[in-house]
């Protein structure tokens, strides 16, 4: 997969927490496109344990920790539906084509989404398999009977999941840099957790 000169990755993610799968799949994400937009959001179809602004500062200490030049945290992306950031994302970058990246886990909703055919017709769905998660071609035929472009990235995402240190919150489930913030403020209950 060759990305092109223009073309920006955008990644929202619950961040509820950030985990070593998120850690990966940004960092192979620079490898791949020219630039690298993240940012936290609500998801509908989730219930988030803290608030945005916490997983937002948590996903910052990741990006900030990643510190690669193509990586970016872009905030005011951030919106529970996918066409109200990709209509921000068209007015950050005008010229730019976009890869909307999502895990195989989530490729099931894509064609739920609100507006789903637009975005679809506006952005290319790139894909990150995660380990556990396969994903079917029913799945990817669901997607492009709605007019979708699909791109498999070309790595796996090994299976570290924000719901599995959720229900059992265990430090080595989330980079190092974010341990201090969620012990200080017994985010998830990992403090409790520890003792």
């Amino acid at each position: 997969m060759k990305a092109k000169i223009n073309s920006i990755a955008l990644f929202g993610t619950s961040a509820d927490p950030p985990t070593l799968g998120h850690e990966a799949l940004l960092s192979e994400l620079t490898k791949i496109f020219p630039k690298v937009i993240t940012w936290a959001s609500d998801n509908p179809d989730k219930r988030h344990q803290i608030p945005l602004l916490k997983r937002t500062q948590l996903l910052r200490i990741l990006v900030k920790k990643i510190s690669h030049p193509k990586l970016e945290l872009v905030q005011e992306l951030s919106s529970p539906r996918t066409i109200h950031t990709l209509k921000k994302a068209f007015q950050l970058w005008p010229e730019a084509s976009f890869s909307f990246v999502i895990g195989s886990d989530l490729a099931v909703q894509v064609p739920k989404w609100l507006n789903a055919k637009s975005i679809l017709n506006k952005a290319t769905i790139a894909i990150a398999m995660r380990d556990g998660w396969p994903i079917g071609d029913q799945q990817l035929e669901e997607i492009k009977n709605l007019g979708g472009k699909i791109d498999l990235l070309p790595f796996h995402i090994p299976e570290s999941s924000s719901s599995k240190f959720r229900e059992r919150p265990q430090e080595l489930l989330v980079p190092q840099e974010l341990v201090p913030l969620l012990l200080e403020e017994n985010l998830y209950g990992l403090a409790d957790n520890r003792k």
